[in-house]
């Protein structure tokens, strides 16, 4: 009896040890519970807002541009992608040095193969489609639509240095 005795108290004793364990456990497990995970939406404002903020500069530019450029006969498609270019440059050197002083700089670049691949992509080919095929050019994309060029979209390499650290994006915006 004796021998029943110790093994009964012996589990008595583990069955205690867990109990203060529990306890002793839940106020972390509560308190990891409360605290949770969220992004830090500070860091994320300040990585995301100088790239948002290009893509509104140029997306007003590219529609601009591309309006007063569009109309052209097709032949002439290659003087229209120079004059939407010619009209780009003001914005993008704008943009470059807009925000230099509060620390930081930009660098645009037009992406050819970028504005190739939307043009295969979004200017399906066949006899169903309502105007001509696209044809991509230093970096933009224009359309030959009942016989005139008309700009589609225009494919920006954005980089973006800040203190913290170097984001390298590429916009392809459309004229629409």
């Amino acid at each position: 009896m004796n021998t029943a005795r110790r093994g009964g108290d012996r589990g008595q004793l583990v069955l205690a040890a867990a109990a203060v364990l529990a306890v002793a456990l839940a106020p972390v497990v509560l308190a990891y519970l409360q605290l949770g995970y969220h992004a830090d939406v500070t860091a994320s404002a300040e990585y995301d807002a100088p790239v948002a903020n290009a893509e509104r500069l140029l997306d007003r530019a590219v529609h601009e541009g591309a309006t007063n450029a569009t109309g052209r006969p097709w032949n002439e498609r290659d003087e229209t992608v120079r004059t939407v270019r010619d009209r780009l440059a003001p914005h993008l050197s704008a943009l470059a040095t807009a925000r230099i002083e509060s620390g930081t700089a930009y660098q645009i670049g037009y992406n050819q193969s970028a504005a190739r691949d939307w043009a295969t992509a979004h200017c399906p080919s066949g006899s169903n489609r309502n105007f001509g095929g696209c044809v991509a050019r230093d970096g933009v994309v224009v359309q030959r639509r009942v016989g005139e060029t008309h700009v589609v979209a225009v494919a920006l390499d954005v980089t973006v240095t800040t203190e913290g650290a170097t984001r390298r994006v590429t916009l392809l915006v459309e004229s629409n």
